[in-house]
């Protein structure tokens, strides 16, 4: 069990996310294993057609999944999950080539950080969205009423561009404070 593993599955839990462990190994050093890490459910003596019809059953059944894995019996169940996250450093070329995702250093309590910052990057991207669009609807409105000026027009095009931009902006300070590469 890695260190970090514990506080990976609490950050996960704290995200509103159920965790299941699946695995080749046996199922009892499964269950134990996931039972000292906090685990909700774990399932041993998987073959890869297993892993794969687990998760495609829990896409059809909750239509978001996330996988992760590391090895080349993990690629099928990757490729089939909603977001597939390969570790990096441990995991084979089949897993990686597969994955949505490389963790490069192993850190599982990256997922939780990605996870946050995808839900953020998505609030934001609503806020822009409606932004936009508000400003855009003003416009038009005082067009059509005859009062709109050219200031007006340059506003609601560039001022909601500088707008969008700027709210977009927040993620870069977001990100690097957890620790997160961004590029702009």
């Amino acid at each position: 069990v890695r260190q970090t593993s514990r506080q990976a599955i609490t950050e996960l839990h704290g995200l509103g996310i159920r965790t299941s462990m699946l695995t080749g190994d046996n199922a009892l050093t499964a269950g134990d294993i996931a039972k000292d890490v906090g685990i909700d459910e774990a399932k041993g003596n998987l073959l890869p057609e297993d892993k794969l019809a687990i998760i495609t059953s829990e896409v059809e059944r909750y239509g978001q999944v996330g996988m992760v894995g590391d090895g080349i019996n993990d690629a099928p169940a990757l490729a089939k999950s909603s977001i597939g996250f390969a570790m990096g450093t441990a995991g084979t070329d089949t897993a990686i080539e597969t994955a949505d995702v490389a963790l490069m250093d192993d850190d599982l309590r990256k997922i939780a950080q990605f996870i946050r910052l995808s839900r953020k990057t998505a609030s934001i991207l609503k806020q822009n969205i409606v932004v936009a669009l508000v400003i855009k609807a003003v416009f038009l409105i005082l067009a059509f009423a005859g009062i709109a000026t050219l200031w007006m027009a340059v506003f609601a095009d560039m001022g909601a561009s500088l707008i969008v931009v700027f709210n977009g902006l927040r993620l870069l300070k977001g990100g690097a404070d957890r620790g997160l590469p961004v590029s702009p």
